[in-house]
């Protein structure tokens, strides 16, 4: 698996008043899926909190290509393009289903950090997991 599709329909409280999906809520669909990612991967992000690690956003952005609106279904193909010492990177595409036009992009990246937010190395569970469903390189 070197992705993962997370899939939603867009509710009525997601757009904003021209009907169009607020720009906003693509970073928490962009979270719904990283969470959905973690948990395909047999590593649920609460037993990462539950361990002692923690991992806070650095950096964020997103790109709009069309636009999504009330009852869409859209999914959130999201995959790992970078995995560093402490920090992984993830990258989104968001597609608007059934036809899979690409609405948005976008990217998020996380340090892993310990109770008192000091950087840590990414555990090796995770780092293999994410490693071998990623198909990346160490």
């Amino acid at each position: 698996m070197n992705h993962f599709d997370y899939f939603y329909r867009i509710r009525y409280a997601d757009t904003d008043k021209m009907g169009i999906s607020y720009y906003a809520n693509y970073f928490v669909w962009f979270e719904a899926a990283r969470t959905e990612y973690f948990r395909a991967l047999g590593h649920p992000y609460t037993e990462c909190e539950k361990k002692g690690f923690f991992l806070p956003v650095v950096e964020t952005q997103a790109k709009y290509f069309s636009p999504t609106s009330y009852d869409d279904q859209i999914f959130v193909r999201t995959s790992v393009a970078e995995l560093r010492k402490s920090s992984l990177r993830f990258e989104y595409q968001v597609f608007l289903n059934p036809e899979a036009r690409l609405a948005a992009s976008g990217f998020s990246v996380h340090v892993f950090v310990d109770r008192t937010m000091r950087p840590v190395r990414i555990p090796n569970e995770i780092r293999e997991v994410v490693t071998v469903f990623s198909l990346l390189k160490k």
